[in-house]
């Protein structure tokens, strides 16, 4: 399960992919893990001139990923996606691979 993530600011986010042990997305596609991190500048809501720092590809068999929304891809309360992407929109970090069933 690879996760990336455009909300830069959050302590989990290291070159826009998440590494956090699990997270939960919520009914509304919130990711409820997130948490404002110390240092950096928040560039979640910048549009990149330049590609960014973009961390390798981690596939983590251990990672949990709950999701609670009425989505494609959950079974069960678990996501069976292979990888999401989690994209700020009005500031909240929302997961953007949801497909209706």
């Amino acid at each position: 399960m690879d996760i990336r993530c455009r909300k830069t600011g959050c302590k989990y986010n290291d070159k826009l992919t998440c590494m956090a042990h699990g997270i939960t997305i919520s009914d509304a596609l919130t990711c409820t893990q997130f948490e404002k991190g110390d240092g950096g500048k928040d560039i979640s809501r910048q549009i990149f001139d330049e590609t960014p720092d973009v961390a390798e590809y981690r596939h983590n068999k251990k990672l949990t990923l709950r999701c609670k929304a009425h989505c494609l891809f959950n079974n069960q309360c678990k996501c069976i996606a292979n990888g999401i992407t989690v994209n700020p929109i009005n500031e909240v970090p929302k997961c953007i691979t949801f497909l209706k069933p």
